[in-house]
């Protein structure tokens, strides 16, 4: 392969450590490297010297005569009187770009719903973000390096960002660096993974889940590094191998080593326990939305955001909720927290449920900002129930990266991540009984996203999350509804059928001669394999059938899930003493959801014939 780009004896000092030392690399022609590593290690500074913005203090950055090098970076320049047309087109008539596919791919990938004679001043942070974006996706660079380019794309729009990119980077054309906390993006879009830690770059071969894999060996086999961190690592790989199977086919990722390193590793979860506990501290009956039609305002000129909703939230349920910017995610929590009451239809909650949220706005930090991090911390009880444990608040926070060190500052100089931390940290420690989670990755590493679920992992009871992050949803949540066109619907195939579902719903608008979706970020554009991949459908006596049995699947579903509910209720009113009787229980529960697995499968199977 060609080389394209390369840095030799890089050195970064700061006045109070060195950032890089004697770091050297290269990209080669075909290359789509992914940057992790701690926040404030040094991976937007390696973006920046790579880019040839920052002069390191020694070392030197070399680029092969004739590549072009594009960057995006974490600084966006709205400049008033510039509209979105100008700054991402220039002077070219629409005819010009418009007969380009790579051009019109990405206007509609990125810019469906902004009106290209805006004025970039105008313009939302998120939106001016995508401008930037899409600027730099319809030029001609030879080598991309983008910091953290899926910040305010949703769901679909970082698949169709990662679609693109691997289309037009292929392992024949140009090079690609890309710093995000954004896992499955990694994993989807990388091919090699360079790690920044203690001033310098480890790569490894293959995508996120090699990178896993990888480093568990290199901590196992070095025997230097804390056995906190090994141990999240360990966990978090046995779930990707158990949890995701399609993620451990990239080349170079060794299966039979995987194996050998999970064999003894348990479940990231032990729902068992967990259901007992939730179920003992709420019973059966937690938070019901039946028929509800919610929205904002009163009397006839009410404005309707969601219809027809009906939603039951149980005393174990991990539900994550997906949904396009503006379809309505934001009323249904506000329905779950209480702080929005149902325009018609109702809301029962259980006589000791207890609902907090963590909300992008970290309101439950303002009015601690002058304090301490201890002294806040300090308040609260001596002793916090995580799973089987019990810890101390101190310990919750070294689990979430708060060093002796961090401790003693104030709240306000925390970093944005360190502040989305502590707030949860905050309100696990105020003892609700329903945790409500919007957007809680935002600003965080991959670390302390590994951190933050594995604390989920012992969470005992129901947990709601919004969030961007497919790797999050899938991770800490086991069933998953869509905000869809006003309406809250169940989808057991996860986000690759929300996905699905949104492309079938734009191919209909579209035919029907209407405007590509709304989505922000999303566009017209769908992951290739996300539609129609099961061939032309059903027609006739054969569709009546499927139908029929849909239907059938639907009602079976229903009845296994009461079973569930009934099963998980007998079990914490069990006596705890009796583990003979505690593991038949178990046993009927996990042949039940066999059952419900095998049915929700012939479900998926037979809904995309139909459809």
């Amino acid at each position: 392969m060609a080389h394209l780009l390369g840095a030799e004896n890089l050195h970064v000092a700061l006045p109070d450590r060195v950032l890089l030392d004697a770091v050297t690399l290269g990209i080669e022609e075909g290359d789509r490297i992914g940057v992790v590593g701690r926040n404030g290690d040094g991976k937007s500074t390696l973006l920046r010297l790579l880019a040839r913005q920052q002069e390191a203090d020694g070392g030197r950055v070399t680029v092969r005569g004739g590549v072009r090098v594009g960057v995006l970076d974490q600084q966006d320049d709205a400049t008033a009187g510039v509209t979105v047309r100008t700054r991402v087109l220039g002077d070219a008539a629409e005819h010009e770009w418009a007969s380009d596919p790579r051009i019109r791919d990405v206007m509609s990938g990125l810019l469906g719903d902004i009106d290209l004679e805006s004025d970039l001043a105008d313009l939302s942070g998120g939106q001016v973000r995508r401008v930037h974006l899409a600027e730099l996706l319809v030029g001609d660079d030879d080598v991309l390096l983008l910091d953290e380019p899926t910040n305010h794309l949703d769901v679909e729009g970082i698949a169709w960002l990662a679609e693109h990119l691997k289309r037009r980077w292929s392992a024949r054309a140009g090079g690609l660096v890309v710093i995000t906390h954004d896992r499955w993006f990694l994993d989807e879009v990388c091919t090699r993974m360079w790690e920044v830690h203690d001033a310098v770059v480890d790569p490894f071969e293959g995508g996120y889940a090699a990178y896993v894999l990888q480093r568990v060996e290199r901590d196992r086999q070095a025997a230097a590094i804390e056995s906190k961190r090994q141990n999240l690592m360990r966990k978090e790989l046995a779930w990707l191998r158990r949890g995701a199977p399609a993620r451990t086919s990239k080349p170079k990722f060794r299966i039979d080593a995987a194996n050998e390193l999970i064999a003894g590793e348990p479940p990231v979860r032990d729902t068992v326990s967990l259901t007992q506990l939730a179920t003992s501290r709420l019973g059966r009956d937690v938070i019901d939305i039946e028929d509800v039609t919610a929205g904002y305002g009163a009397g006839p000129s009410a404005t309707v955001v969601l219809e027809d909703v009906t939603l039951h939230i149980g005393p174990a349920d991990r539900i994550g909720v997906l949904g396009p910017n503006g379809a309505g995610k934001s009323t249904l929590l506000a329905l779950v927290t209480g702080d929005l009451a149902p325009l018609s239809g109702r809301v029962r909650r259980g006589k000791t449920v207890t609902v907090q949220q963590v909300s992008q706005r970290l309101e439950g930090l303002a009015e601690h900002l002058e304090e301490r991090v201890s002294d806040v911390v300090g308040r609260y009880r001596t002793t916090f129930q995580a799973g089987k444990d019990e810890v101390s608040p101190g310990q919750l926070l070294e689990r979430l990266g708060f060093t002796a060190a961090h401790q003693k500052v104030a709240i306000k100089e925390l970093s944005g991540g360190q502040k989305r931390r502590l707030d949860l940290l905050l309100t696990l420690l105020d003892e609700p009984n329903v945790l409500v989670l919007d957007e809680p990755t935002n600003d965080m590493d991959t670390d302390m996203l590994a951190a933050m679920e594995d604390l989920l992992d012992t969470w005992p009871g129901p947990l709601v999350v919004v969030s961007h992050d497919r790797y999050l949803l899938e991770r800490v949540t086991e069933m998953q509804y869509a905000v869809l066109d006003g309406r809250v619907r169940h989808v057991p195939g996860g986000v690759d059928q929300y996905l699905a579902l949104r492309a079938e719903g734009q191919a209909a608008g579209a035919s029907r001669g209407s405007s590509p979706g709304t989505s922000a970020g999303a566009g017209s554009a769908a992951p290739a394999g996300t539609a129609d991949s099961a061939g032309a459908g059903l027609a006739g006596r054969d569709l009546r059938e499927a139908q029929k049995e849909i239907s059938a699947l639907e009602r079976r579903i229903e009845k296994l899930g009461k079973q569930t509910d009934a099963l998980h209720a007998t079990m914490a009113e069990h006596d705890p003493g009796d583990y003979a009787g505690l593991q038949a229980l178990s046993e009927q529960l996990s042949a039940v959801q066999d059952e419900i697995d095998q049915a929700e499968e012939r479900w998926l199977e037979l809904s995309e014939q139909v459809g």
